[in-house]
């Protein structure tokens, strides 16, 4: 199981939590997703063998949010 914390642009409501919580939440390998409005912030976990992060965010930008990685996954951060 990977988890990422998304900063997410653009989130101004309760619809944008639904949104993103909705789409992302169908994706086939997420375990579990939660908006942090006020944050700008989107905790992800799932499992890497099946979705990856750019599925993840490619489903969040087609909403129409910009997104930024604040925290990379352990398998794929920078040494």
């Amino acid at each position: 199981m990977e988890n990422v914390i998304l900063t997410v642009k653009g989130m101004s409501c309760g619809h944008c939590i639904n949104s993103i919580e909705g789409n992302v939440g169908k994706l086939n390998g997420v375990h579990f997703v939660k908006v942090h409005l006020n944050e700008e912030k989107v905790d992800v976990s799932f499992d890497s063998k099946v979705v990856s992060v750019k599925g993840i965010t490619d489903t969040i930008e087609d909403l129409g949010y910009d997104i930024e990685l604040s925290k990379l996954p352990k398998d794929q951060s920078c040494h």
